[in-house]
């Protein structure tokens, strides 16, 4: 079942690679949440606050993986920014992202 599923949505992202590339990894979480533990090198910007970083966040001209606690706040980040013309990626959760990257 897995390799069909493989071949039907592809190997999924390589999440190393686009870190290595200079993707910029933006924890939507609350800054409490964050304080609590996060990926080294991440940004804060919790996911109310996007919107209004966007330009910032466009300049910076890199791919932007997402993450939070579950995968759903990051999954609402990253419609905010794909709709600003934004390459961004859905991290899911900060922990399990930091275990692939």
């Amino acid at each position: 079942m897995f390799s069909f599923l493989k071949k039907l949505f592809g190997p999924g992202t390589d999440y190393k690679a686009l870190v290595q590339a200079g993707a910029i990894i933006i924890d939507v979480r609350s800054p409490q949440e964050y304080d609590g533990g996060h990926i080294k090198g991440s940004k804060n910007i919790p996911v109310n606050m996007i919107q209004r970083e966007v330009a910032g966040i466009k300049k910076m001209g890199k791919p932007v993986i997402t993450v939070c606690q579950s995968g759903a706040r990051s999954g609402m980040a990253k419609g905010i920014l794909k709709s600003a013309g934004i390459e961004v990626y859905n991290g899911g959760s900060w922990f399990g992202l930091r275990s692939k990257i």
